[in-house]
């Protein structure tokens, strides 16, 4: 009797395959105006994103204002340049200022730059050199989360700037800086200076809180009420609010003696609430700290200054108006900063970052030129350009 053999067939098994891993090659320039003392990228940061397979070339000196030197980012795994020229080579470009006229002109077709960009400092032959070179620039302020709607970049400098306006208003109210020699939080018997902030947003938290730690008397303006119900229950305790009423806003002003400027808008220029009238009538030696500047500014008597010379007096009214206050601490912004990109530069492994920009809008929302077109409905307002949809010439591009 034979036996019956059973032949076992393989069967054909289904495989999940797993998109290749993109290597990016990042450049970190060196910052060279507006007194920019921060870096895009910390050496931890650099670290990761090197043992992640990435190429990351840093700009010597790049970090040195950070108190981060060539050597650590050297050990943490960056190539060190010793000109901009080799870090404009990079596809992508990460910068904590915006690019300069003699920078585009290092620029290719395609290129990436993260940046941020200062309203008050663009013009439409600065728009129009991005186009030529047909580069893909993303506005680090406009790049918003896409699970949670928040722009981080833009909270974590708020916190910091927040933080920081209260501290050069109280250093600004001294004698010896021009101020009305008035201590911000008072002492027995002695009352506080009044401190009145226009917004209610991340700036204006963390300004609220370190007024208020420091026994100033707060009052926030704002005409979102959401907002400022928000406001209170963070800070956690009763404060006065009121929305933009003009005739109130006006008798608090002219009876103020800081007043922080923290409003921020998501497309466009903050709008101008104060006018220079009621400038006019604030108390002599009172401060105006401005973080409003980078947009435009929202008292009609701001202008831009710099770290170098970071105030000017108008009207006996002390004003600052440094657009880029998280640099005074450019270690603690660097590392803000940081973090931020090298998440978001990791998310780009799978495809890479133009397939990231493709498949997140929080990230298109940051993107004003591509590839010769302006997609800023803003700014192709403000200066007369044409924009083009960018959700359409993406779509080109299949």
């Amino acid at each position: 009797m034979m036996e019956t053999i059973n032949v076992v067939t393989p069967q054909a098994e289904m495989l999940a395959v797993l998109p290749k891993q993109q290597r990016l090659f990042i450049g970190v320039p060196k910052e060279t105006i507006m007194q920019e003392h921060r870096v895009a990228l910390a050496p931890h940061s650099v670290a990761t994103l090197t043992a992640h397979g990435h190429r990351v070339l840093v700009q010597s000196g790049a970090g040195e204002q950070s108190k981060y030197s060539d050597h650590e980012y050297s050990e943490a795994g960056a190539e060190i340049a010793g000109s901009p020229e080799e870090v404009y080579k990079a596809d992508v470009l990460v910068k904590v200022a915006p690019p300069t006229l003699a920078e585009i002109d290092l620029m290719r077709p395609n290129q990436v730059v993260i940046s941020p960009i200062h309203l008050p400092m663009l013009n439409a032959e600065y728009i129009q050199k991005l186009q030529k070179k047909r580069v893909i620039a993303l506005a680090m302020e406009y790049i918003r989360d896409d699970d949670t709607g928040v722009f981080p970049l833009v909270r974590v400098m708020s916190e910091i700037a927040g933080i920081s306006a209260i501290l050069i208003a109280a250093d600004l109210l001294a004698t010896a800086r021009g101020g009305k020699g008035v201590l911000l939080g008072g002492i027995a018997g002695v009352p506080p200076a009044k401190v009145i902030i226009l917004g209610a947003g991340v700036v204006a938290e963390f300004a609220t809180r370190t007024a208020l730690g420091l026994g100033a008397e707060v009052r926030i303006f704002d005409n979102n009420v959401y907002k400022l119900m928000r406001l209170q229950k963070h800070v956690g305790r009763q404060l006065h609010t009121s929305v933009i009423n003009p005739i109130h806003l006006r008798e608090q002003l002219i009876t103020a003696d800081v007043a922080i400027g923290a409003l921020h808008s998501a497309q466009a220029n903050t709008p101008i609430v104060v006018s220079e009238d009621i400038v006019r009538l604030m108390k002599p030696g009172s401060v105006i700290v401005d973080v409003s500047i980078d947009q435009g500014g929202c008292f009609e008597t701001s202008e831009m200054s710099n770290h170098d010379e970071p105030t000017f007096v108008k009207h006996g009214v002390i004003h600052y108006c440094v657009p880029n206050i998280p640099s005074r601490v450019a270690r603690t912004a660097s590392d803000a900063i940081s973090n931020i990109l090298t998440s978001l530069l990791l998310k780009a492994e799978a495809g890479g970052i133009h397939a990231l920009i493709t498949s997140h809008p929080g990230l298109r929302n940051g993107v004003y030129t591509y590839k010769g077109s302006l997609t800023n409905a803003y700014l192709g307002e403000r200066f007369q350009i044409k924009t083009t949809n960018l959700d359409l010439l993406i779509t080109s591009d299949f």
